[in-house]
């Protein structure tokens, strides 16, 4: 049976060398397996705004953000996502998240 980890590395190898729909499929089974996997959510994000699917992207980067909202680099994404998807004003308010995360503020009390 393969570790979470072993998924991840191989779903990576897969996005290094462009085989998007092989990343995304294993970075969803990351997810599966452990939902509360913050680097599975945020990478099947970034596969699937790769691959144009956009709607899905937002859905992955919005459960990161969800389980770290704290992480300046999930609402980047979740940002970039939106703003791929032609969603500006949520993209605004993900960017200005980040922004307040960049300055050193919280979104959330930890």
């Amino acid at each position: 049976m393969e570790t979470v980890d072993q998924i991840f590395d191989d779903a990576s190898g897969h996005l290094a060398v462009g085989d998007l729909e092989n990343a995304a499929a294993k970075y969803r089974r990351c997810v599966e397996i452990a939902p509360d996997f913050f680097d599975g959510w945020h990478a099947l994000g970034m596969a699937l705004m790769k691959l144009g699917r956009f709607n899905e992207a937002i859905e992955a980067g919005k459960k990161a953000v969800a389980l770290r909202p704290n992480d300046q680099i999930g609402w980047t994404s979740l940002s970039l996502f939106y703003n791929r998807a032609g969603n500006i004003k949520e993209a605004e308010a993900a960017g200005a998240k980040a922004k307040i995360l960049s300055w050193g503020g919280k979104i959330a009390k930890e």
